[in-house]
């Protein structure tokens, strides 16, 4: 079975919105997009690439894929670490409106089979076999199928800001659940990347 991997990037507060740039995505009006730019540095670069480079297929949301599709086919240096992987490799997008999209490899998921997107994205881990699929952004779309428990890791990078508005990854609702950290590493700007695994329901305890 593919290993279903959540990557996404933060503020300390918690806001994923719109890391890219001013006009990535101001929904809501959101006014502070591109709040990673500064921290971007080059061990930040590299560790994109790394997990770029372990993809075997891609699940995005319909505003991520359109946001990626919009830049990424441009990009055609056979050598880039990011573009090469998401032109090339399967791409499944997860909208109930997306007709005939014109990025290569790319199938939609309607979530009309029963159970919805969580019941589809759990037969496409069943069909693709030892492969990772990767979420990157796409918070809609992680926030339908955490409570199935169909993603197997959370790679969270987090930047140094608190911005106070804006769309968050985790839900005020929800089951809530306990997760193992699997890993960490830090940037020289200051960024964390922290891999979670889920392990189930959250206990609790008196002191």
């Amino acid at each position: 079975m593919a290993k279903l991997v959540l990557t996404t990037f933060l503020t300390l507060d918690g806001v994923m919105q719109a890391p890219g740039g001013p006009d990535e995505d101001r929904e809501d009006g959101f006014a502070h997009g591109g709040w990673l730019f500064p921290f971007a540095d080059e061990e930040f670069g590299a560790l994109m690439n790394e997990v770029i480079g372990r993809a075997g297929a891609f699940l995005l949301g319909r505003r991520t894929y359109d946001i990626f599709a919009g830049y990424w086919p441009k990009v055609t240096d056979p050598d880039n670490p990011v573009a090469n992987p998401l032109n090339s490799l399967p791409k499944y997008v997860a909208s109930t409106t997306l007709r005939d999209p014109a990025w290569h490899n790319t199938t939609v998921l309607t979530g009309a089979a029963p159970g919805g997107v969580a019941a589809e994205v759990s037969a496409l881990k069943d069909r693709l076999g030892d492969t990772e699929i990767q979420i990157h952004g796409s918070g809609a779309l992680a926030r339908a199928l955490m409570p199935h428990g169909v993603i197997d890791e959370y790679h969270l990078v987090t930047a140094p800001v608190r911005l106070g508005t804006g769309h968050r990854l985790f839900p005020d609702a929800g089951p809530p659940t306990a997760f193992r950290l699997a890993g960490t590493r830090t940037t020289p700007s200051g960024v964390t990347a922290h891999t979670y695994h889920p392990t189930g329901p959250a206990s609790f305890g008196t002191f």
